[in-house]
């Protein structure tokens, strides 16, 4: 059997967690592949070492002296290393990020330096071999993952090694400079391991014990998700369920290897098991879990006889696309269209959307409301168990919540609500309590 485990930075923040994280691999012979985040907070008021990375392109962009900043960098690694016990040359290595910055002074070079960094040391004291993401990952001119060339180079370089350890975030550009994922990327790495070494299992290591039903901060102790489905997974990740990135079962998609959520702090917990298709029995199974975000706003145009225009809903979508808007929802009626999308597209060039649709359809009424919260009732049972929408409008009803938006796609994997912003943690709340039995 082979394992691919990736350690998230609240489980390498400190020598301590990262001797922690060294004990889990040898416990287990399988786990042969190691993909390393950059060192997280080690407590509440501590700073990300990525944080400070980003925070040194910063101040070399604005003219500051970067002095600072490098030394708590190289004092956080150089406290790692002291405590881990080894030879290693942080000084060499920061010296190296500075010079490197006259050549290369993009944010994305200084961003990966932490798991770059990170996984050095990690191989050092486990006396494993060091495998450069960029030599497994390539990205498109876009910033898109190359998909064929990243599989294919991956595949053939680690064919060549037994076990490795591998820095998550970044791979290269087609220019050959470093590329980033999004913050969080590290779990994309993971998969695109998995994905090459024909792993049997990907563990995924965090600080929690697996998935929630819903978000802790709101509902007190949430029953916990054993199993759950790819689909699932990008659908809760997307509104807020933030335990692995929305992305990184792409690379596994077409695999079945399945994604194991595992807690480095309580190694013992079962942790939540990510499958590409449910057993057949899990029709029973409705709901999965309750996820939500705030900060949306509705774009509505109004217009007689919108229903004969043909083309009109193309037409204004293509000026929502045109402005660089990524939309949500486009719930619609006959004469009402609405574009449901994030306040922070918005707040660039509402003034410029609403007159450019004033100007070419000179609709009756036009307006954009801000301050709703979109909520996701998702579960791959939700088609097999009728009366799942009437209970969730029931609930809204009998909470005195106030519903802006409803839309259930037509695969019935998810219901999504529309809510006003003051209204998010009542609702999710009703929610939980009247739909805990489906759990």
């Amino acid at each position: 059997m082979v394992k691919v485990v990736k350690f998230g930075g609240t489980s390498l923040a400190s020598a301590e967690v990262i001797q922690q994280v060294a004990s889990i691999i040898k416990e287990d012979e399988d786990r042969r592949y190691v993909i390393l985040s950059a060192p997280g907070k080690r407590f509440k008021e501590d700073d990300k070492v990525t944080d400070l990375l980003i925070a040194v392109h910063e101040q070399r962009e604005k003219g500051q002296d970067t002095t600072d900043t490098l030394t708590r960098i190289e004092e956080r690694f150089q406290s790692i290393v002291q405590g881990l016990g080894i030879d290693f040359d942080v000084k060499k290595e920061i010296d190296t990020i500075r010079s490197h910055m006259q050549e290369e002074p993009s944010l994305d070079y200084l961003a990966s330096r932490g798991e770059y960094l990170n996984a050095k040391i990690f191989a050092e004291y486990m006396g494993w071999p060091f495998v450069d993401a960029c030599d497994l990952i390539r990205f498109h001119q876009s910033g898109m993952l190359n998909e064929s060339i990243t599989y294919a180079f991956a595949e053939r370089m680690l064919e060549q090694y037994d076990r490795a350890v591998i820095p998550g975030f970044y791979g290269a550009g087609n220019n050959g400079l470093i590329k980033t994922f999004s913050r969080g990327g590290s779990d994309i790495t993971g998969a695109i391991v998995a994905r090459a070494v024909k792993a049997d299992v990907y563990e995924n290591w965090t600080d929690v014990n697996g998935f929630m039903s819903a978000d802790p901060r709101i509902i007190s102790d949430p029953k916990q998700i054993d199993i759950i489905s790819y689909r699932e997974l990008r659908e809760l990740s997307y509104m807020g369920a933030s335990v692995l990135h929305e992305d990184s079962i792409f690379p596994l998609r077409n695999t079945g290897i399945p994604i194991l959520i595992k807690n480095t702090m309580n190694p013992k917990a079962k942790g939540t098991t990510i499958v590409s298709r449910y057993p057949v029995n899990m029709h029973t199974h409705a709901v999965t879990g309750i996820a939500g975000k705030k900060g949306f706003s509705n774009l509505q145009i109004e217009m007689a006889m919108m229903n004969s225009r043909i083309g009109f809903g193309a037409k204004v979508l293509q000026i929502i696309a045109d402005n660089g808007i990524s939309y949500e929802h486009t719930p619609t009626s006959i004469d009402i269209m609405s574009i449901i999308a994030e306040t922070q597209y918005f707040d660039k060039t509402r003034n410029k959307v609403i007159m450019e649709i004033d100007e070419a359809f000179h609709p009756d009424r036009i307006f954009l409301e801000d301050g709703i919260a979109l909520i996701a009732i998702v579960g791959e049972g939700i088609s097999k168990n009728v009366g799942i929408a009437a209970k969730v409008i029931q609930c809204f009803a009998d909470a005195k919540v106030n519903i802006r938006m409803i839309d259930a796609g037509c695969s019935e994997l998810n219901i999504i609500v529309g809510v006003e912003d003051a209204d998010y943690e009542k609702a999710i709340r009703a929610l939980y309590d009247r739909l805990y039995e489906y759990f």
